[in-house]
């Protein structure tokens, strides 16, 4: 990508996209094109083409997405497939349509299989079944994946997926009951050391591991690849280390300053047991994380207390 490039965004609000263009911004991109929802709905097929017919971006960011943690993901599995599979394929195809120069696929590591051998690598990929709390949307990350893999094979277009692992930072959801596992622990040991709660019920057991990586170091990781590589083979994005939703849950705790019990609800579902990711590939490209896990959830923290009205969505 040149500085002056026309770059488009897709999902610069979300949490994934603004990171996205804060990179390009830092490292100087000056062309940068961006629609709210209320400006460009990505689900209207006629609406999409239009935009990539008036605007021609050459690069495309495709962060957008309908996200959420396990009770978000159960309960509304045809919303999460539908809208997730109908932007991607909008998006790709208008890319393609109006001569893209590149595109970048941004997916989730739960399109590996449930019990996948671990740390999950880029090959493992449909080789044994899915996670069912999360199935709807793995399945259309793996169509916008497939789909860009497929482009690649018939028109010869040179599009790329980033598969990273649980992410968290600025402009994070906190949603009491649609969040993902670590901003939902901020908001709920916030809230209990705020209202004096002798005790905080978690989901599970707390025995599942997983792999966490801060949102500004996938943008660069994006940024990053979008110069630097080509191939119909995904790139995973995560740290290569993981710690169990129990340790996870008592760093939260001391971080916010909640100093109450913790107590665990083993009626609610644990999710995939393990979820590392291998991330040989981004570092035999020349890439690696740089924000240890507390020094992040410290900086998403300040971003909670100084943005609440991002607690409502």
């Amino acid at each position: 990508m040149e500085k002056n490039s026309k770059i488009y965004v897709a999902g610069h609000r979300g949490m994934v996209g603004s990171a996205i263009v804060r990179e390009l911004k830092k490292q100087g991109y000056n062309n940068i094109i961006t629609r709210t929802h209320a400006e460009l709905d990505l689900c209207r097929q006629e609406a999409v083409e239009k935009f990539f017919a008036e605007e021609k971006p050459e690069y495309v960011f495709l962060a957008a997405a309908k996200v959420g943690g396990i009770e978000a993901n159960q309960s509304a599995l045809a919303d999460f497939m539908y809208y997730n599979m109908t932007l991607e394929m909008n998006v790709i195809h208008s890319a393609w349509q109006n001569g893209c120069k590149k595109l970048e696929f941004l997916g989730s590591s739960c399109i590996y299989p449930r019990l996948a051998p671990q740390p999950m690598s880029e090959d493992c990929l449909l080789t044994s079944e899915l996670e069912k709390t999360n199935e709807a949307y793995a399945l259309a990350k793996i169509s916008g994946l497939k789909y860009c893999e497929f482009l690649n094979k018939q028109y010869g277009t040179d599009y790329i997926s980033v598969m990273p692992t649980n992410l968290y930072g600025p402009n994070d959801n906190y949603h009491p009951t649609h969040s993902h596992v670590l901003p939902a622990l901020i908001r709920r040991f916030h809230e209990a050391k705020e209202a004096g709660l002798k005790s905080v019920t978690c989901w599970g057991d707390g025995s599942p591991l997983r792999e966490f990586l801060y949102v500004d170091d996938l943008a660069n990781l994006c940024v990053f690849l979008m110069n630097n590589y080509s191939g119909n083979e995904t790139v995973n994005a995560g740290t290569g280390k993981e710690l169990t939703i129990k340790e996870l849950t008592t760093l939260v705790a001391k971080i916010v300053g909640y100093e109450g019990e913790i107590l665990w609800d083993p009626s609610k579902p644990n999710g995939t047991p393990r979820k590392l990711l291998d991330v040989s590939k981004a570092k035999e490209l020349g890439w690696t994380y740089t924000t240890e896990l507390e020094d992040g959830i410290r900086l998403t923290y300040e971003d909670f207390l100084n943005n609440p009205m991002r607690a409502e969505r």
